[in-house]
């Protein structure tokens, strides 16, 4: 059954999948307008801008989700611990425990890097410090070196995953993960 879109918010959900699915260069207005059930005239309604637009609003919608989801409780819960948990459980269930690809650690791998490039950095600095700062109050030595590491680790749990036809190799990871933050 198909969704019914009204709003541009309705769209971006689809267009962040079109995206995973394609990458942003594959990703031709014929195959949005397919999957979308919008026509080109709808599509350049909501995004004036283009394809470009189109892969913007996608990725402030992602980091709409992983501020409210990760880096907020990271930040701003009074229990780094139960934080970090939920950070592991968030992550497991948006990448849907290792078969949805990372949008934004594809963009940051192809040619379309440096049209989004202030996006993409922004996603991983803001993941990396909301972590060191719970690791920091949670009393971790070393909190900025093992929230990089814990960062490229789920991006690369990702990467393997995929490349194996394995998610079972992300929980694995998340599992590691797990042991490792809240030793």
């Amino acid at each position: 059954m198909s969704r019914l879109i009204h709003t541009r918010e309705d769209v971006l959900p689809v267009l962040g999948e079109v995206f995973r699915e394609h990458g942003f260069e594959g990703a031709s207005l014929s195959v949005i307008t397919a999957r979308t059930g919008l026509g080109k005239g709808s599509l350049y309604h909501f995004f004036p801008g283009g394809k470009e637009e189109m892969g913007q609003a996608v990725l402030a919608h992602i980091d709409g989700w992983f501020e409210t989801e990760v880096y907020a409780p990271l930040r701003d819960d009074a229990d780094p611990q139960a934080a970090i948990g939920h950070m592991l459980e968030a992550v497991d269930t948006y990448f849907r425990s290792g078969n949805r690809v990372c949008l934004v650690g594809a963009l940051a791998l192809n040619n379309s890097r440096d049209r989004f490039a202030a996006a993409l950095a922004g996603y991983f600095a803001r993941w990396r410090d909301a972590l060191a700062d719970a690791l920091r109050r949670s009393g971790r030595a070393e909190a900025e070196a093992l929230a990089e590491e814990a960062v490229v680790a789920i991006q690369g749990g990702l990467v393997i995953a995929r490349a194996l036809d394995d998610p079972g190799a992300f929980g694995r990871t998340l599992a590691r993960l797990r042991t490792r933050l809240l030793a």
